[in-house]
């Protein structure tokens, strides 16, 4: 597997951004979501659309 370059930046009180060329992210359910170039993930817990970020870390005054 090649992994490329892959940039994580954690965000002071937000979400995870995650640069690369291309990801694969294997849901609970087994299905794969495949996303390209830039992308955030939820660090706060309370997003609605789970593992990626949809702001929600604004709003309940996540610390992290």
């Amino acid at each position: 597997m090649d992994l490329g370059n892959i940039k994580i930046t954690i965000r002071p009180n937000g979400s995870a951004k995650v640069e690369c060329a291309k990801a694969e992210i294997v849901m609970p359910d087994g299905s794969v979501v495949t996303k390209e170039g830039a992308f955030s993930l939820c660090r706060c817990g309370h997003s609605k659309n789970k593992p990626f970020c949809d702001g929600a870390h604004k709003e309940c005054g996540f610390v992290g």
